[in-house]
């Protein structure tokens, strides 16, 4: 990658974009950007901001108009490719509300390409507001660097999931139970996989069955401690980016 001139290295600024980004484009800005960056930010006609859009890579723009409720930026050169994560889930059942926002944070920040609430025997939440989340996904990808930004899907039961599942992907199945037993990932292939952290309550005996039965479930301890649900999120992305993902 060519190293950034004067301009790029002084734009702080990252924001996802939903308009596909190429030398000469004219981004169009909502609303609620054009007052995040001409209002908030204070930024002139000029000035420059960083874009990715998911599927284009990371891309320097100028700020080409500057309105209080509108505005326009011009795309001029790729600062970075699409880093593209592993073929990963994470399926969680949703838990306090800042908690589960943490979760789609730190999946969104360590690499999961989709991120999937399901709703189990003791999940305590009985609905999520999908596009708050979708939104916590995309503010850690600007945050952080990221040039692609993980789907969030809908709250679905997690039998409806796995009566469904998809053929040939893997599952992760975090079982508390298996506390201090000291059973991994071991020589597990690589491929599509996905993650399963259960509620904070544990799973069902009935759920409990069904995962050990699944021929394709691969069920694993984080350790001799049980951990909260959203520590045991990070816990399991760490564990499995460093045997399969893209850490190894």
């Amino acid at each position: 990658m060519a190293p950034m001139s004067d301009a790029g290295s002084a734009a702080k600024i990252r924001l996802f974009v939903e308009h596909p980004l190429g030398a000469g484009q004219t981004v169009p800005l909502s609303r609620e950007q054009a007052h995040y960056l001409f209002g908030v930010m204070r930024l002139t006609v000029g000035d420059f901001v960083l874009l990715f859009d998911g599927l284009n890579g990371e891309w320097r723009a100028r700020v080409a108009d500057a309105g209080k409720r509108a505005g326009a930026l011009v795309c001029e050169a790729r600062t970075r490719p699409l880093q593209v994560p592993p073929d990963l889930w994470l399926c969680f059942a949703p838990i306090k509300k800042a908690r589960t926002d943490f979760i789609v944070e730190k999946a969104a920040e360590m690499g999961a390409a989709r991120i999937c609430p399901v709703q189990t025997d003791f999940t305590n939440a009985e609905r999520i507001r999908r596009d708050r989340l979708q939104a916590h996904a995309v503010e850690a990808a600007e945050q952080c660097g990221g040039t692609y930004v993980p789907e969030v899907s809908e709250l679905q039961r997690l039998g409806a999931v796995l009566d469904t599942w998809p053929e040939g992907r893997r599952l992760m199945f975090c079982d508390e139970a298996l506390a201090g037993e000291g059973r991994a990932l071991g020589d597990a292939p690589r491929g599509p996989w996905a993650i399963l952290i259960g509620p904070e309550g544990g799973f069902s005996e009935a759920e409990r069955a069904r995962l050990r039965a699944l021929p394709f479930a691969h069920p694993v301890s984080l350790g001799p401690r049980v951990l909260r649900a959203d520590t045991a999120a990070v816990a399991a992305l760490t564990v499995w980016q460093q045997a399969l993902g893209d850490w190894a």
